[in-house]
């Protein structure tokens, strides 16, 4: 029987599991500052969009360094790249301790903070791995349940904080420093892959190759959407609930909690989907919903029930089109790129989350309102499902030729 075809190994599933408790802690460290900002802005009298400069920039750091990390996953392994990561983010998460009364200083550790966000682009390539196609779209949506760190975050900072202000990072830290141990003994990379040669190129060139690919910028617009949208809520809805419906900050961190809850649940789901329909159907699918219910919240609806039920519809849509875009890169990207293009894709999806944070507060520092926002993500997952569904249908399993015929993708085919 051919290695693809086989069910699963044990270890596979040990590399699964180890690299999801990874993600949601490194994702946990990466939004810490997020449940925080109210606190920041009222202890160092920031503005809202100083608020939002602050809870972006570890988005940014976090996106743009995905790009090389995947491409060091691809040369040196997910075995050294995992802990190496997760003990080097301890470093930002204890600064925050000693910079928390300067705001300058407090934007330098953030930019450093984003260090946690780049595991997604290590974790992706280790998964995608170990697991054959028909089995990809669901063993990458249950990693992308790490994602559930910013619903962690939005949940037990706040309260961790309330029993003493440094705690929640000294928690996280010790945390970190524990998974890189275990990281380093429980991850390996899969050693039996023909198909899957260690690069020897640049890593210049390996980046330009990735980018090369069309399939590489398509995904990356929909995944900028999708988990573009799921960052940006993570990281500003708990400003958004405090500010426009007057809630305290634990409340606030409580209902933006739920939200990346239902966006991690989600996730999987639309990767499971994905091995059933094609993936392009259900990034249509889950991209037309979010339209639908931005425009619901651009009216102001009350809270309870209707702002409640459009958001968190909003984050079922969100988390499903996370979860079938990724599958549809597993489909379609030469396993020895995997790295490199989920470097990008993934760069490009957290970028679709550092935007939005700064235009939200910029609309109400100047409108008052947040209703250009919503019609806004409106008109973007619009766009996005009328592109899923007209173009992103037709296109087929890359190899190393970079442009594709228009033929289906089938579940089967890596």
């Amino acid at each position: 029987m051919d290695t693809e075809t086989k069910p699963p190994s044990a270890a596979a599933y040990r590399n699964l599991v180890t690299a999801t408790v990874g993600f949601t802690l490194t994702f946990w460290a990466w939004d810490l500052i997020a449940p925080l900002a109210s606190w920041y802005g009222d202890r160092l009298e920031l503005s809202s969009f100083e608020q939002s400069l602050l809870v972006a920039v570890p988005v940014l750091v976090g996106s743009l360094g995905r790009i090389p990390a995947g491409a060091l996953t691809d040369r040196y392994g997910a075995k050294l790249m995992f802990p190496l990561v997760s003990a080097l983010t301890i470093i930002p998460v204890l600064l925050l301790i000693v910079v928390k009364d300067t705001y300058g200083l407090l934007l330098v550790v953030a930019f450093l903070l984003g260090l946690g966000g780049t595991t997604f682009a290590i974790g992706i390539p280790l998964v995608n791995s170990w697991f054959p196609p028909e089995k990809r779209g669901l063993a990458l949506g249950v990693f992308g349940m790490g994602m559930g760190g910013v619903a962690l975050s939005g949940y037990f900072t706040p309260r961790i904080a309330k029993h003493g202000e440094n705690l929640p990072f000294i928690v996280v830290a010790v945390a970190l420093a524990a998974y890189a141990v275990l990281a380093a003994v429980l991850i390996t990379d899969r050693p039996d892959r023909p198909d899957r040669p260690v690069p020897t190129a640049s890593l210049a060139a390996r980046l330009g190759a990735a980018g090369r690919l069309r399939v590489t910028w398509e995904l990356s617009a929909l995944y900028a959407i999708g988990f573009g949208g799921i960052v940006a809520f993570g990281v500003y809805l708990p400003t958004y609930l405090k500010t426009w419906y007057e809630l305290d900050p634990t409340d606030a961190g409580t209902k933006a909690a739920g939200f990346a809850l239902v966006t991690v649940v989600f996730r999987p789901i639309g990767g499971w989907l994905s091995d059933r329909i094609h993936p392009a159907l259900v990034t249509a699918a889950a991209l037309g919903v979010v339209a639908l219910l931005a425009i619901v919240q651009a009216f102001d609806p009350p809270l309870n029930p209707g702002g409640t039920t459009a958001l968190l519809i909003m984050a079922a849509g969100l988390g499903t089109a996370s979860g079938s875009v990724f599958a549809l890169v597993s489909q379609v990207t030469p396993q020895a790129k995997v790295g490199s293009v989920t470097g990008i894709v993934g760069a490009m999806g957290g970028l679709g989350g550092f935007l939005p944070p700064l235009v939200m507060g910029a609309i109400y520092s100047a409108k008052g309102s947040y209703s250009i926002g919503f019609m806004l993500l409106s008109d973007l997952a619009l766009a996005g499902c009328v592109y899923a569904w007209g173009r992103m249908r037709g296109i087929r399993p890359e190899g190393e030729d970079p442009a594709p015929e228009a033929t289906k993708v089938t579940a089967g085919r890596p």
